[in-house]
């Protein structure tokens, strides 16, 4: 019997629609300025160039209907409203016509971002490890299996904030599709069950101060919320 230093960490899940199952989480991909209107927002020209990558550890997860503290060292927290894909099979150097058959399936997610210091460590040529990978950074909402809703390549993508709407957008409108996204990722990792790929947020992505409730929308896919504590 392994004896640990420490206790073990629970593993990191997202709870499955509709069962009592849990989706163990091992990574967190997360693709780059992934709609044309937001890339132009940030400041740069959308292209079809090969897709960027960041990640976030897979103890960054908070489970939709959370409250987060106000996260620490920043001035300028952002919230960016992302289909997420669940894979659920090995898939290594797949071509895109076949990447569907590794997703089991998808969810709700909202990559919150210290843009403060994403856009200093950018501007530095550093990474973005502490705008982007910080504790309770990657809120989820449950996972509905691909078996259940298909593949969704369409459908309204919205995220309000205090009953505002700042963000209305299309699925159709991602400049890599998700099997693109799968296949273009599988040339550079062995993919599986325990990945999950945050696709990227449209326009009209910003700031949200303690108090503020986000409310956000996949059609087809389902619902997340999320509210800003205090900060500790």
């Amino acid at each position: 019997m392994t004896a640990y230093a420490f206790p073990v960490p629970p593993v990191p899940a997202v709870p499955v629609r509709g069962s009592g199952a849990l989706y163990p989480v091992s990574r967190i991909f997360c693709v780059g300025r992934n709609y044309a209107a937001h890339a132009r927002e940030m400041g740069f020209d959308p292209d079809r160039e090969p897709p960027f990558y960041f990640m976030k550890p897979a103890n960054a997860l908070v489970a939709s209907g959370s409250t987060v503290a106000y996260p620490p060292e920043t001035a300028n927290y952002h919230y960016e409203m992302e289909l997420v894909i669940a894979i659920g099979r090995p898939a290594f150097r797949v071509a895109p016509e076949q990447a569907l058959d590794a997703v089991w399936g998808y969810a709700c997610g909202l990559d919150m971002t210290r843009r403060d210091l994403q856009i200093k460590a950018r501007e530095m040529g550093r990474p973005w490890d502490l705008g982007k990978g910080f504790e309770e950074s990657a809120v989820i909402g449950d996972l509905v299996p691909a078996a259940d809703i298909g593949h969704p390549s369409s459908g309204a993508i919205t995220l309000s904030v205090n009953g505002v709407e700042k963000q209305n957008s299309d699925l159709s409108k991602l400049i890599w599709s998700v099997p693109e996204v799968v296949a273009h990722l599988s040339r550079y990792f062995h993919l599986g069950p325990g990945d999950l790929i945050y696709t990227g947020t449209p326009e009209g992505v910003g700031a949200v101060v303690a108090g503020d409730r986000l409310e956000g929308a996949i059609a087809g896919v389902g619902s997340i919320t999320f509210t800003i504590g205090p900060a500790e």
